[in-house]
């Protein structure tokens, strides 16, 4: 059976694989238009299986809210190349895995392979084959969240961070307000640039905040020039008391005022040492110091801040300075309702998979040599 020029485009409008694809598979099913497009997907379903072993760390991370359901998902979907992640069909095709997660409900990813694709008779799995035969790269569907309710998102340097966060507000009418879109995306945008561990304090379970408690009493010890200088003479005058070399001990007996506030830069490492196993051994004694108590405590309030989005210092200090949490209420009182951060979802690209190392040396002897 012949073809023409116009049936190789359609086959292309209708697979969106190469020219040279789609008149091969024209050539190969006698011009059956039918023959044609399965050749292609046994194609794409060969194509996906060779390059499965290929390192696919580039992508996107797609923050999808659909505003009529309340619904909304996070979803990654890695490439082999971050000039991939740009293209246009790939882009196409992360926005349908998210409208099929919100339409479908999936348990994990892999049932998200078997479920209909984006209102089509074809699987996710079908396809991303097609895709990767179209494209030529390696591509996974890796991970994906979902949240309810009232969200914003943000989307970071064109896919490489994306974020969703929840909001529960008394008077829902009021999350259409712009100064609540915008306070929604600069509470994004915030977690996206920080990435905090907890939502707030009330987050941190018991055993993680005594955990915190223990590595900071611990560094602490292990770091004696950090100490309150009340604690830390104590430790330094039995140490000068035959646990130093006599060296390191005229060394410091010889230092004036100012310079023993940098004393570490006069004495040697040993020393240093010696003086932090001393502060080790007096661990009880100096735990129940209340100067010391007060150190941990002020530690510990630094890295909740740090670590807690709530507690954070908020970072548009253009806009409010002080606390999320207090930007947050200074958004609810201007709205005149009520306003709880209720959850947030962070995705980075890639994060913690093994990444693709070039060497297009390599890559241009393949070609040469098929």
């Amino acid at each position: 059976m012949a073809f023409t020029a116009k049936d190789v485009k359609a086959l292309r409008e209708k697979t969106g694989v190469g020219m040279m694809e789609c008149k091969k598979a024209l050539v190969e099913a006698d011009g059956d238009m039918d023959k044609a497009v399965d050749y292609l997907r046994e194609r794409g379903l060969a194509a996906a299986q060779k390059k499965a072993s290929r390192i696919a760390a580039e992508g996107v991370v797609l923050p999808y809210y659909d505003k009529a359901t309340k619904k909304g998902v996070v979803v990654e979907v890695n490439s082999e190349t971050d000039f991939v992640a740009k293209n246009e069909k790939f882009m196409s095709f992360v926005e349908g895995v998210a409208k099929t997660i919100l339409a479908t409900d999936p348990a994990d990813v892999e049932a998200l392979k078997e479920a209909k694709f984006d209102s089509t008779d074809r699987t996710v799995t079908e396809t991303l084959n097609d895709l990767v035969l179209s494209i030529g790269e390696n591509m996974k569907i890796r991970r994906f969240d979902r949240m309810e309710g009232i969200v914003s998102t943000y989307i970071h340097a064109g896919g490489s961070v994306g974020v969703m966060v929840g909001f529960d507000v008394a008077d829902e009418s009021k999350a259409d307000d712009a100064e609540f879109v915008a306070m929604g995306k600069n509470i994004a945008m915030q977690i996206a640039a920080m990435n905090p561990e907890y939502l707030s304090k009330a987050n941190i379970s018991e055993d993680e905040l005594n955990k915190m408690e223990s590595i900071t009493i611990d560094s602490a010890l292990n770091k004696p020039d950090s100490l309150p200088m009340p604690i830390l003479s104590g430790l330094i005058a039995e140490a000068c008391d035959g646990k130093w070399t006599s060296e390191d001990t005229e060394i410091y007996q010889g230092l004036d005022n100012k310079q023993r506030k940098n004393f570490t830069n006069f004495i040697s490492k040993e020393a240093y040492e010696i003086l932090a196993q001393i502060a080790v051994s007096h661990k009880e004694e100096i735990v129940n110091n209340k100067i010391f108590t007060g150190l941990v405590a002020g530690r510990m309030n630094k890295q909740i801040k740090e670590t807690c989005l709530l507690e954070q210092e908020f970072v548009r200090s253009d806009l409010f300075q002080g606390s999320v949490q207090g930007y947050v209420d200074s958004v609810a009182k201007d709205l005149g309702t009520e306003i709880k951060v209720r959850d947030y979802i962070r995705m980075m690209k890639g994060d913690g998979l093994e990444k693709r190392e070039e060497n297009f040396a390599e890559e241009i002897a393949k070609q040469i040599n098929g």
